[in-house]
């Protein structure tokens, strides 16, 4: 006797307030209007994110305006997109001066290689779109459950190989986007003609996908994209110096909740080989193989790395190769060695040359003992070429001319900035989310705890003679990932105001997880069960043996963490 069949259990709140927005418009007009609150109604908040938009409040002052019977310090961040990281020198002076005139006077690079503008007050929502638009930027898709920005590498005049590579990134940038005019009839005044066509999704249909969406494409042997870690990867292959095709991988994703084993990081699996024509019509399949099978009724079950580890990877590839329309190839060999950026000057294949600026956490400002703000500024005014977003956020100065190069070292010099690369690797190697006090999901504190996290940490380092080793740290407030964590050979999660957990033991190159070695640590507990390892590994090491390799090798097989998942 056959078993009987599931009752489906109902579709979750969010499905329902999709269909019911009238293709993400809901009432976000009429909500943006009033001006007794500088917040928006929840079922709005949920639909501003697939225009680019979170509502936050100002964690910080929480508690004196309660005491004061306000409501909360309300104000909106919002995300740019920017397939690639690629940014002209126009719009980065017209950003600069949106985020004076309409946000908290800072900029954030994000670790998907685009701009975030916090501290934006209700009634400057709609001026920030649209000065934005006047020089061709959009936050369209950027967050909500849609396909969000496309990552690539941030150079493409390394090669002409890299240039195809962004191309086709920036395209399927393009064709993934949603195809409503909400955005531009809200934020721009775009008026819908009287008797036009209705409104339809192709892609996504009226509900969009179940959860957020990320692509990104890589160009081996740099892995700076972490492939692994997206829903989507395209591998570049190159042979005879061309452009073969890539090898597709799916099912990345790394964000988790404590305490619930039912969520869990995921690295992607490579199902194949395409050609460079077939991008597009790999990424439809995929994506709407997850629209249509992704679950709807939970949320935290709803990214497509669990829908594959319900089905299995043999079941979604015969998915996808159904709505392609073709079969995959066998993958071809490649091999990923680093992540890092690319910092100080090069010369690209181009004849032009690139300068990647580190700036720690992304946070361009300026403060007493460095004015970054005013050298972008300075140099963006004289730039003729691009600035290119890192994955890492950093920032590559791009398409400089050798009359130009000299114009912006000086510059550099200026402000001190020209040698940054000298810091330690530890720093170099960096990442943190923002956390408090604008992100309203932290648990601990990531960008502020970071620094002095760092310093101490450097002191051991110095003890060490490991100053200069590569090793990659990566900080967030809570377990959603945004900065990667779990692919750092040192992973630090905030669990609560001022405890973290700490995970070791990630490849370098972004090939594997790492593992949870100690829960509920403060800052100074975490430097303290460093410290040891970090003089075993000086002292034990093999030969060009990296620190996370080191720690699987010894300390894991110690702890009880266990792995997150298999090496890609």
């Amino acid at each position: 006797m056959s078993p009987e069949p599931e009752t489906p259990k109902p579709p979750s709140a969010n499905e329902g307030l999709k269909a019911a927005s009238n293709f993400l418009r809901g009432s976000i007009a009429r909500d943006m209007r009033d001006n007794s609150t500088g917040a928006i109604s929840e079922d709005n908040n949920q639909l501003t994110k697939f225009h680019g938009l979170y509502l936050q409040d100002d964690r910080d002052l929480r508690g004196e305006r309660r005491r004061q019977n306000l409501e909360k310090a309300y104000m909106f961040m919002l995300r740019v997109r920017l397939p690639g990281g690629r940014c002209t020198s126009q719009q980065y002076l017209v950003l600069e001066r949106l985020a004076d005139e309409r946000g908290n006077g800072t900029l954030r690079l994000t670790t998907r290689q685009t701009f975030q503008l916090h501290g934006v007050l209700k009634g400057n929502v709609k001026p920030l779109i649209q000065g934005m638009h006047t020089v061709l930027l959009d936050s369209i898709a950027a967050c909500g459950d849609v396909n969000r920005n496309v990552m690539a590498p941030p150079n493409p005049e390394r090669s002409a190989v890299h240039q195809q590579v962004y191309e086709l990134a920036r395209g399927f940038s393009e064709f993934a986007l949603p195809k409503t005019r909400a955005y531009h009839e809200i934020w721009l005044d775009d008026e819908l003609a009287a008797g036009g066509e209705s409104e339809e999704e192709p892609l996504y249909g009226s509900t969009y996908l179940p959860r957020k969406f990320k692509t990104g494409f890589a160009v081996p042997p740099s892995n700076d994209v972490d492939l692994f870690s997206q829903d989507l990867g395209f591998i570049a292959i190159v042979e005879h110096e061309r452009l073969a095709g890539f090898n597709v991988a799916v099912g990345g994703g790394l964000g988790m909740s404590h305490g619930n084993a039912e969520t869990f990081p995921r690295l992607a699996d490579v199902i194949g080989f395409i050609p460079p024509d077939k991008v597009t019509d790999m990424g439809a399949a995929v994506i709407t193989a997850q629209r249509d099978y992704g679950d709807r009724a939970n949320r935290k079950h709803a990214r497509l790395k669990y829908t594959i580890e319900d089905r299995g990877i043999a079941w979604f590839q015969a998915e996808v190769e159904r709505r392609a329309g073709f079969r995959l190839e066998p993958a071809r060999p490649f091999q990923f060695t680093r992540i890092a950026d690319e910092y100080g000057w090069h010369r690209g294949a181009d004849g032009s040359w690139y300068f990647g600026l580190f700036i720690l956490s992304g946070r361009i400002k300026d403060t007493p003992s460095q004015r970054l703000k005013s050298a972008l500024r300075e140099i963006a005014q004289v730039h003729e070429g691009d600035f290119r977003l890192t994955p890492s956020q950093n920032i590559s100065i791009s398409g400089v001319s050798d009359a130009g190069k000299p114009v912006i070292e000086a510059i550099l010099s200026k402000y001190g900035l020209a040698a940054q690369n000298r810091q330690s690797a530890l720093r170099l190697n960096a990442l943190s989310c923002v956390a408090l006090p604008t992100c309203g999901l932290a648990l601990a504190e990531s960008e502020r705890a970071l620094p002095p996290l760092l310093e101490k940490l450097e002191q051991v380092l110095d003890e060490c003679g490991l100053r200069d080793e590569v090793i990659n740290i990566r900080m967030t407030g809570c377990p959603n990932g945004c900065a990667r964590p779990y692919l750092a050979e040192i992973g630090i999660v905030g669990k609560a105001p001022n405890k973290y957990n700490l995970y070791l033991g990630a490849r370098y190159n972004g090939t594997r997880l790492n593992r949870l070695h100690a829960e509920s640590l403060t800052p100074d507990q975490i430097v303290e069960t460093l410290a040891p390892i970090l003089r075993s590994y000086a002292l034990e090491r093999t030969p060009g043996e990296q620190f996370g390799d080191f720690c699987t090798r010894t300390v894991l097989t110690k702890s009880a963490g266990a792995p997150l998942a298999a090496t890609a």
